[in-house]
């Protein structure tokens, strides 16, 4: 059976199929997550699905509005060396990190694709991922582009208004909770977010411009930053959708990828 005109998500195509979409100049998404402690009461996938879950749905808008697209499965791990304090947390070194997202970039350019997006969803990587895109647009001779789903402007004017207790992100929080219990309630630890007492709500990185490492256990005895007592199913949604809609017109803005 043939695939579905809709269908962007790789491992699903045929290699006819992705050289098909390869000679439409079709966008490649790739999901950029990580596998780190989410607090007590959160699955520690939480980064990679929910960067996985943005992609799907800014393809599926792209699609419908006639864009062609492709979707990587996420990328699992990132650099999180600063939650290995806590339990659970797989860290690559920045090395790794960089050799292995040129591995894939790679690929996907030698097999025709010409405009290449990393969609991160861990806030340890934005950093790498600044330098990394530039070093492989260098080398690649394609552009390849790179952002947070919650950085993007639109979506951060959405989740002030859709958010009760902060304004954005943070970390097993309100935000990221209300998304796991939209996507995967039965992964929530409901009784677990009771015991969590006074998060802090913000984290201080840097002091007068001055930054130093610090592990996240410096910061929060629970691993949690915000307050995931707020969150809901139905917050989970809007902020779901708004972030896949940021993402697809980010994608769409005339003169962002040059011309091929």
């Amino acid at each position: 059976m043939a695939a579905s005109k809709t269908e962007f998500e790789w491992h699903n195509l045929k290699a006819h199929e992705l050289n098909a979409l390869a000679k439409r100049d079709a966008v490649v998404i790739v999901p950029v997550g990580s596998t780190e402690q989410h607090g007590p009461h959160l699955p520690v996938q939480v980064d990679a699905l929910l960067a996985s879950e943005v992609t799907r749905r800014a393809a599926a808008k792209l699609a419908a509005a006639g864009t062609p697209v492709v979707t990587l499965p996420a990328v699992w791990t990132g650099l999180a060396e600063h939650h290995m304090a806590f339990g659970g947390t797989i860290t690559l070194d920045l090395e790794t990190f960089h050799r292995l997202l040129r591995c894939i970039c790679q690929s996907i350019v030698r097999h025709g694709f010409k405009r290449v997006l990393l969609l991160n969803g861990h806030g340890g990587n934005i950093t790498a991922l600044n330098v990394i895109v530039g070093e492989l647009a260098r080398d690649l001779g394609v552009p390849i582009a790179t952002t947070s789903y919650w950085t993007l402007d639109e979506t951060a004017k959405s989740y002030a208004t859709i958010l009760e207790r902060q304004t954005n992100v943070r970390h097993a929080c309100e935000a990221e909770t209300s998304m796991l219990l939209r996507l995967k309630p039965e992964l929530v630890d409901r009784d677990a977010i009771r015991t969590i007492s006074n998060p802090p709500m913000e984290v201080l990185t840097s002091h007068k411009g001055m930054y130093r490492y610090r592990s996240f256990r410096d910061f929060t005895e629970s691993g949690v930053i915000g307050d995931p007592s707020a969150a809901t199913a139905e917050k989970g949604e809007r902020l779901l959708d708004a972030a896949a809609r940021a993402v697809a017109e980010a994608v769409t803005v005339p003169g962002f990828w040059p011309r091929a």
